[in-house]
């Protein structure tokens, strides 16, 4: 039996009439860009996470970049952030003219509250933290902080769509949030996409009107801004999917329940969840010491497996100069050759479960 890591086509089968009518209505419409199906989907989800404002754009990249640019920070500011994320958390920080500042993680996989002060100067403009793998960031702790220090705290939400801490949904502790829609994400659409949430009506004002080239009215921009809307065939595919976005979470939940008790492997390290949080599981992490043998017996037994992610950004060609001097990232380096991502998706069939932990059951050093 061959266990994909990730498969796309088993959801599309599940919802295909829904996501063929709902495309056509667009196609008849002959509104593609900025109609009223992105309108619809932006209040749908604002009421989903619970904010006040939604801001659809291109790509969760540029969810982070216009937050950024929404919130003034540009050349030279420093923002604090974690290297054991996607390349698009720091690149979207570059594309804005910020410096990008690592601070190390915890044993969750997340920016380490106890290691940011020391990284805090007068160039401090944010902190944009990052909900990986679908776990919560130790989001109050570093609220906190952000407060205390008068500085901005965003959220990078691009994999913990409907993860919560304490009984809140990410996206609605920070100054802004930031969502991807990329099509293996828990919420994907069938192509690229991506949202900004806020409780401020001049973040929201300021981030709609950046999205459009700076215009607030059309063919008159009042300051330097961008392409990037969501476009209408993306938003109905979304506003469909978003139906199902509890079950499909759910659905994942289970199966991490489902390794958590079956994998019984010494050399393999399951998941740990944060108290009073919600994981939702866009990926389910284990560690071992181990990593290249068990990915190549995993290979080599048709088993679906990644590494998220393998290279730390600080240790990536464009951004080794930001590597902090002061201080070192050991948690975010050691992690990087343990982790190992096992097929989690909510098509996954119950024997193909029983194959990946009878197979990782049966690795031996």
């Amino acid at each position: 039996m061959t266990v994909p890591f990730f498969d796309a086509t088993r959801q599309y089968s599940a919802i295909q009439k829904d996501i063929t009518q709902a495309i056509n209505r667009v196609l008849l419409l002959g509104k593609y860009v900025l109609g009223g199906e992105g309108i619809s989907f932006e209040n749908e989800f604002r009421t989903y996470i619970g904010t006040k404002y939604a801001i659809g754009v291109n790509s969760g990249t540029d969810a982070i970049k216009i937050a950024l640019r929404s919130l003034s920070i540009g050349q030279n500011d420093e923002v604090i952030t974690v290297t054991n994320t996607a390349v698009p958390t720091v690149s979207a920080i570059r594309e804005v003219g910020a410096i990008p500042v690592f601070v190390d993680i915890d044993e969750f996989f997340t920016l380490d509250p106890k290691k940011i002060e020391t990284s805090i100067t007068d160039k401090t403009k944010a902190i944009l933290i990052v909900h990986l793998y679908g776990q919560p960031a130790n989001i109050l702790a570093i609220k906190k902080i952000a407060k205390k220090h008068k500085i901005a705290l965003i959220e990078d939400c691009a994999q913990a769509t409907g993860a919560s801490f304490e009984g809140k949904k990410v996206g609605t502790f920070g100054d802004m949030s930031c969502f991807s829609f990329y099509p293996t994400k828990n919420l994907g659409a069938y192509g690229d996409g991506g949202m900004i949430l806020t409780n401020s009506k001049r973040l929201a004002e300021r981030a709609r009107s950046l999205r459009m080239y700076g215009m607030k009215k059309t063919y008159y921009a009042e300051e330097e801004g961008f392409n990037s809307r969501l476009d209408e065939i993306q938003a109905t595919i979304l506003r469909i999917k978003l139906q199902h976005l509890d079950t499909w979470n759910k659905k994942r939940k289970n199966i991490a329940d489902f390794y958590n008790k079956n994998i019984t492997n010494a050399l393999i390290e399951t998941p740990r969840v944060r108290n009073n949080s919600e994981h939702i599981f866009h990926l389910y992490v284990i560690r071992t010491k181990k990593r290249t043998a068990l990915k190549k017996y995993l290979q080599e037994n048709s088993i679906g497996c990644g590494v998220h992610y393998e290279y730390p950004i600080h240790q990536q060609p464009p951004y080794k100069k930001f590597a902090p001097k002061k201080y070192g990232l050991k948690e975010s380096e050691r992690v990087s050759t343990e982790i190992l991502s096992l097929p989690i998706f909510p098509e996954l069939t119950q024997d193909e479960l029983i194959q990946v932990v009878k197979t990782l059951n049966n690795f031996k050093a």
